[in-house]
């Protein structure tokens, strides 16, 4: 029997405000949310109003959110960040998983700041390893994305630190690599066991340049890794990341257009997963 694919999207690509976001997910037919921002704030900024009035807002939708993205060890965040804020943003987003039955947080591994290999390595295990054990303690899981950091952009490191933490899982991210210069999809192939959830994404390099298209159209492989996943039992969910209208490192914010921009991304990436023979 054919086992349906399972699809969620990152909503602020949608719109700033939630019912943009849930709007967009409702007219792909979905019903799963990942949640980064609201009303143009990380949603770790915006205290216990904010989190009941979200709360409520995703119940009366009868919409499930799958994971929930941090700032933890992300482009902005070196290695040299006070670790309470780390801390902090963590435990408000552990008090949003339980509110929201939500099991994943995703964080990144730290970007250097001109400390010693081996130093940055030791520190980047430290905290890792300690955030995962505070998250452990309510049965929350962190996932780590291929993107900013030490272990960002390579399979071993990744493996690595994974292996090596406990309460750690991987995100795999299909547009990363063209992002950031290397090939995703001979990433994935190496990290695909230890894979929880996966952002989707696609782009075409232009002058060196990655530029975001329709899921499909570009040159991240994403069909390619969609089928790996699959053939590796991967039963999580695809999380649509297409970065149309938002690009949050480059302050970029979804603008009156990218409901529409997102909900053709969604329904590209829909149709690649009705071609994926399973």
């Amino acid at each position: 029997m054919r086992r349906e694919l399972s699809f969620a999207g990152i909503g602020d690509e949608a719109g700033a405000r939630l019912p943009a976001q849930v709007t967009a997910i409702r007219r792909l037919g979905w019903r799963q949310l990942e949640l980064r921002s609201v009303d143009g704030r990380a949603i770790a900024d915006l205290g216990l109003d904010g989190l009941r009035r979200v709360e409520t807002a995703i119940r009366d939708a009868g919409v499930e959110v799958v994971c929930l993205d941090s700032r933890i060890g992300n482009w902005a965040r070196p290695i040299t960040v006070p670790f309470a804020r780390e801390l902090h943003e963590l435990d408000e987003l552990i008090d949003w998983c339980l509110a929201l039955d939500t099991r994943f947080i995703r964080i990144m591994s730290y970007p250097n700041a001109e400390l010693p290999e081996d130093e940055w390595r030791s520190r980047v295990f430290d905290r890792v390893r300690r955030l995962a054990e505070r998250a452990a303690e309510v049965d929350v899981v962190l996932l780590h994305e291929n993107c900013s950091g030490w272990a960002g952009a390579s399979a071993e490191r990744a493996l690595e630190l994974v292996t090596a933490v406990g309460n750690l899982r991987l995100l795999y991210n299909t547009g990363n690599g063209l992002a950031h210069g290397y090939c995703g999809h001979d990433l994935l192939a190496e990290i695909v066991d230890y894979v929880e959830h996966v952002h989707v994404k696609d782009a075409v390099v232009v002058d060196g340049m990655a530029r975001f298209c329709l899921p499909g159209h570009g040159e991240a492989r994403v069909a390619d890794s969609l089928r790996l996943l699959l053939a590796h039992g991967y039963r999580g969910a695809f999380s649509l990341e297409p970065q149309l209208n938002a690009v949050p490192r480059q302050g970029k914010v979804a603008g009156d257009t990218a409901a529409d921009a997102f909900v053709a991304a969604g329904r590209a990436l829909t149709r690649l997963g009705v071609e994926i023979p399973r």
